[in-house]
């Protein structure tokens, strides 16, 4: 059976309609089956309890026990074995397996004692119908349990399939919850990863505004003309301040290290101005790729420039690990609004035919660091199928409080 197939079977066994469908077909039947072949009014009563009773055997699963006690009943009843009571019967112990209402040894024990008692009767008819039956304990009398043997075993057979598919679905149920609690945990840990990434490429921008200030105002000291004593101590308090915020920004830092190897960078944050040598280095490594810039350039604050800069070189990551060899186009759109808009988009896969994302090697840590990066700024980023085919990353950044 292909795996839709499964799907679909498995969807049917699982929607609400399924036990009062298989529990009117079967009781359709029993009373075909009663109007063929009538009974006594305990056959009769037995196996149309049998059978309507499947009907509530998911909303209230004891109720397998009457299904199998009235099959048991009207089987006694009646030498004839309905087609209706044997697979009442056989569903009824399935779902006592199924739902676990009782330990199976207990079911099958309870089944086994129900199937001599029927056996008993039927002694005892076969008795009274004159038909040659060995005393107990007689040569031959062994075979006259023959019956309850084999309904001993068909009724352990049913338990202990019911038994092993709510083992096995316990078991799936468990497996679904350890992954999904380990991709969450993956993906906690990489948006983490990704803020102390954050924070030490903004420590690399602020110590460079800081440190500045701190030569500045030791500098104004010297090169102001007339400067009084008190003008003369305010910039030396202001430059002391600063180089007091440098160190805390270290020791930030050294709280942020992952590693005893992990430093801070020391080059130059990248800039949208670096947007076209990404793309380049995207085509150095067999990628096609196209950027398009729409709107005046404008001089962003570091955080922005850099946020949209590292967006855009996972995107490109993103494109080239899961749809090598697509075309990827590359949208810079400055508008009018204060809003920078970034699109990345590539005409491979959809994001329902590519690996989870989120957590992979690569620059960044996937989407959960972009969504991390759009944050940062106030912004959003989304990603998935894009209108026209293909995945597409977006993000706005608004900057006009940055």
């Amino acid at each position: 059976m292909s795996t839709s197939l499964q799907r679909r079977f498995r969807a049917w066994i699982a929607a609400p309609a399924h036990p009062w469908a298989t529990g009117g077909v079967l009781t359709a039947g029993a009373v075909a089956e009663l109007i063929v072949i009538p009974g006594s009014v305990t056959t009769t009563v037995g196996v149309l309890v049998s059978a309507a009773s499947l009907m509530w055997r998911r909303t209230f699963p004891p109720v397998a026990m009457l299904t199998v006690a009235a099959g048991l009943l009207g089987f006694a009843g009646d030498v004839n074995l309905y087609l209706s009571i044997m697979a009442s019967g056989l569903v009824g112990c399935y779902s006592l397996g199924r739902h676990r209402v009782m330990h199976p040894a207990v079911t099958v024990a309870g089944g086994a004692l129900g199937a001599l008692c029927v056996n008993l009767v039927h002694i005892n008819t076969w008795s009274r119908m004159e038909l040659p039956v060995p005393a107990l304990w007689e040569k031959g009398s062994l075979s006259l349990f023959a019956e309850s043997f084999l309904l001993t075993v068909v009724i352990f057979g049913a338990v202990m399939m019911g038994d092993a598919v709510r083992s096995r679905e316990e078991t799936r149920t468990e497996r679904h919850q350890a992954q999904a609690q380990l991709i969450a945990m993956e993906r906690q840990q990489a948006a983490e990863a990704e803020r102390a990434a954050i924070a030490r490429e903004l420590h690399d921008i602020v110590s460079h505004s800081v440190s500045m200030i701190a030569v500045q105002a030791e500098s104004a000291t010297y090169t102001t003309p007339g400067l009084t004593p008190e003008g003369r101590e305010g910039f030396q308090q202001i430059a002391t301040t600063a180089r007091s915020s440098m160190a805390e920004l270290r020791r930030l830092l050294g709280v942020l290290r992952t590693s005893e190897g992990d430093t801070a960078l020391t080059a130059p944050q990248p800039t949208l101005d670096h947007l076209a040598e990404l793309v380049e280095e995207h085509r150095a490594v067999g990628g096609v790729a196209e950027l398009k810039v729409t709107g005046e350039r404008v001089a962003l604050p570091a955080a922005w420039e850099l946020s949209a800069y590292r967006i855009t070189q996972e995107a490109l990551t993103n494109a080239r690990k899961h749809a090598p060899g697509a075309r990827t186009v590359v949208e810079v759109d400055y508008g009018s609004d204060r809003l920078l808009t970034l699109r990345v988009r590539d005409d491979g896969p959809a994001l329902d035919a590519r690996p989870d994302p989120g957590t992979g090697p690569g620059t960044g840590h996937g989407l959960t660091g972009m969504r991390e990066r759009a944050a940062l700024v106030g912004g959003r980023l989304s990603a998935g199928a894009a209108p026209d085919g293909g995945f597409l990353v977006e993000a706005e950044l608004p900057w006009g409080t940055g």
